[in-house]
């Protein structure tokens, strides 16, 4: 039942991703930039209300919360596929946004709920990689809905959430909730909200607007501000949304950091590689679906089967192994990817290195960040570190627009690419280097 409903949430990203140039089509004159809202507004709302959500679900029940996110989802996705307008479409997945945020640390929390806890490390491991299943069969299905009409990628959604919900009726446990007192902070829920679309903004519009004009520079400070009301909020506040003590705890604070790197590199891998297939090779959704399909579907065998390994050089370690092989496969394209299709020797080769790098990434920056965690904080815990990915996502969209432009010319749209990548192997070695972290916090842990 968890699985089922993380799939649906994780599997609508990537669908979405491969459906944006069709949306683009569909919208006349709507801009690269514009568009990327239908992204970046899903993963602010998703960010900003995690931690609420997490906290409303340890406070009156993980079962309860778990069904009414699932109910909203449903629910929205229906709105998304009627949308007549980019507008629409963009509040559409604000409020489809709200459900996941309710899913996602409600899921984690009921499965480990029902399992031992010398069963966790791998269940927490099972469940990472089922957004790798959904990144695997994303693109492919993404393509197949695509070719009948965009809206699809939404009304699929519909009878999935439908009957998630009658099983989840029936066979999810009722446990009471695991705590009392204040309700969460949606004040700071809506500070986290305004600073990273602030953030957002800025980014997207730097080169229309110039890096240094009044709109550009005010944006990030607006960012910087809200950003410390939030931690002063956060510091003082009974429910908050960032809770605080647990960033004090070293392998938890260096696992989200991590995460959030990592994430913001892997957004600008899935962005550029759908843009560039259909875009400069002019594939076809289909075809974009099947041709970047091999790299993420290596990544639920690698994450299942990277546990002797995490073993043997310890979770840290492996994290950063996988962030350098990420940053290895985007350099292949950087350094080899050329205007005409060379697939199997271009774009392949880089997807295979993404995929190996990302499964064994991931799932062990989420079990670490977990393992981190003391029961009664499971939902919260793991909203923190979805919501740092998320974050992570939505600069990561906003960075790689922003590098893109609006190039002319194939050898204009090469360079605007090849900027992008550059910054993807940036993150991806500044991931590498905070995972470096958890493994020297982990060692003096266990060392204690």
């Amino acid at each position: 039942m968890v699985a089922a409903a993380v799939f649906v949430s994780n599997l609508d990203l990537f669908i979405v991703n491969v459906a944006l140039p069709a949306m683009q089509q569909h919208f006349h004159g709507s801009s690269l930039a514009t568009l990327s809202w239908v992204l970046n507004g899903y993963a602010i709302v998703f960010a900003a209300l995690l931690v609420p959500a997490g906290r409303l679900a340890d406070r009156i029940g993980h079962r309860r919360v778990f069904l009414a996110g699932l109910a909203v989802f449903t629910t929205a996705s229906a709105l998304c596929a009627l949308a007549p307008a980019v507008g629409w479409l963009d509040a559409a997945r604000a409020v489809q946004a709200a459900g996941a945020a309710a899913l996602m640390p409600t899921s984690l929390a009921l499965l480990l709920d029902a399992t031992p806890p010398a069963e966790r490390p791998g269940a927490i491991r099972a469940w990472a990689s089922i957004g790798g299943i959904a990144a695997g069969l994303g693109p492919v299905l993404g393509g197949l809905l695509v070719e009948a009409d965009w809206r699809w990628v939404f009304i699929a959604n519909v009878p999935v959430g439908i009957a998630a919900i009658a099983v989840g009726i029936r066979v999810l446990p009722r446990l009471r909730g695991k705590e009392s007192g204040p309700l969460p902070d949606l004040f700071g829920a809506g500070l986290l909200t305004t600073a990273v679309a602030a953030l957002a903004v800025s980014l997207v519009k730097g080169n229309d607007w110039g890096w240094d004009s009044p709109r550009v520079l005010g944006g990030l400070l607006a960012t910087a501000l809200l950003t410390s009301w939030l931690l002063h909020r956060s510091a003082r506040h009974h429910a908050p949304v960032v809770e605080l003590p647990l960033l004090r705890v070293p392998s938890f604070a260096a696992a989200n950091t991590a995460a959030l790197l990592f994430t913001l590199a892997f957004a600008g891998m899935l962005l550029t590689s759908v843009l560039w297939c259909q875009q400069a090779w002019e594939y076809s959704a289909l075809r974009t679906g099947l041709a970047i399909a091999p790299g993420p579907l290596l990544v639920p065998p690698v994450a299942l089967g990277s546990a002797a390994l995490v073993r043997r050089l310890g979770p840290g370690r492996l994290a950063a192994l996988g962030t350098l092989l990420f940053a290895a496969g985007i350099g292949w394209w950087t350094a080899t990817i050329g205007i005409r299709p060379g697939y199997t020797t271009e774009l392949l080769p880089g997807l295979l290195l993404t995929g190996l790098g990302v499964g064994l990434t991931l799932p062990t920056l989420i079990g670490s960040a977990s393992a981190a965690l003391p029961p009664t904080r499971f939902a919260t815990g793991s909203a923190i570190t979805t919501m740092a990915r998320q974050i992570g996502a939505v600069v990561g969209v906003a960075l790689t627009v922003s590098l893109i432009g609006t190039p002319h010319g194939p050898q204009a749209a090469l360079d605007g690419f090849r900027r992008g990548w550059t910054a993807v192997i940036a993150a991806a070695l500044l991931a590498c280097t905070a995972a470096l972290v958890l493994a020297a916090a982990q060692r003096r842990a266990a060392a204690k």
